[in-house]
């Protein structure tokens, strides 16, 4: 259904989400450490469809959309990618096993800003923008609108059954070594610095995050926050 996006108050923020691609999509939500966790955790968007999810003001954590989802033989909601394993539709507190385009959000904080993000530090499964709504000027939206999985080198594929690459392994996440993941030694700005993997990821989606320190063309600030729209876009 669709939901107009207004101004919800001092209370809340909506989030409204919209299917532009091609099949449906199942959204999901994880509240950062110590939150109290959204009234939805999981839900079924189809092609074309919008779904509005009232948030606190002072809300931290991240969404994502989860594909090709069914349920098995022995009756578990399964998704071939960024599933959270919860067995059902709702996630109930687990997070999407990457790869996983990330919009990753902080409300109402360091007096009153919102900052949010597209992150591919844990992958890519399906390009996601986010556009700010009814805020203050000078909120700027942000997207990975590009097929990542097209260029995704066949190191960090992820196949169907087909062949066919659904999503992209961050090389953290496929190589598990301390230069890709930013850790031990790497664990610093000047020490973590992009590498071939997280270039071609920066090359297709300019405004995302690429790797765990890229920060400064990465994260996007609204000085006092409205509400957003969520879109799931077109993977072609």
């Amino acid at each position: 259904m669709e939901n107009p996006c207004t101004h919800a108050g001092a209370q809340s923020v909506t989030f409204v989400f919209t299917n532009n691609c091609p099949y449906t999509v199942w959204p999901g939500t994880l509240t950062a450490a110590g939150g109290p966790p959204l009234s939805s955790t999981g839900f079924t968007l189809a092609t074309g469809a919008s779904s509005s999810l009232s948030v606190p003001v002072n809300w931290s954590g991240r969404l994502w959309a989860r594909t090709q989802c069914s349920t098995d033989a022995s009756g578990k909601f399964v998704c071939a990618t960024a599933d959270c394993a919860s067995g059902i539709i709702e996630c109930n507190g687990a997070g999407a096993i990457p790869p996983a385009s990330l919009a990753e959000f902080t409300l109402r904080v360091d007096g009153g800003k919102d900052f949010y993000d597209i992150s591919l530090v844990d992958g890519f499964n399906i390009p996601i923008s986010v556009t700010p709504q009814g805020g203050s000027t000078g909120c700027p939206s942000t997207s990975c609108a590009a097929n990542v999985n097209a260029a995704c080198d066949p190191s960090l594929a992820v196949r169907d059954s087909d062949g066919n690459v659904i999503a992209c392994k961050s090389a953290c996440l496929a190589f598990n070594q301390p230069q890709f993941c930013c850790t031990g030694e790497y664990d610093s700005p000047e020490k973590c610095q992009p590498n071939q993997y997280s270039m071609t990821f920066k090359q297709q989606c300019p405004q995302a995050y690429s790797y765990a320190y890229d920060d400064k063309s990465s994260t996007f600030t609204c000085p006092s926050g409205g509400n957003y729209l969520i879109k799931l876009l077109i993977n072609a």
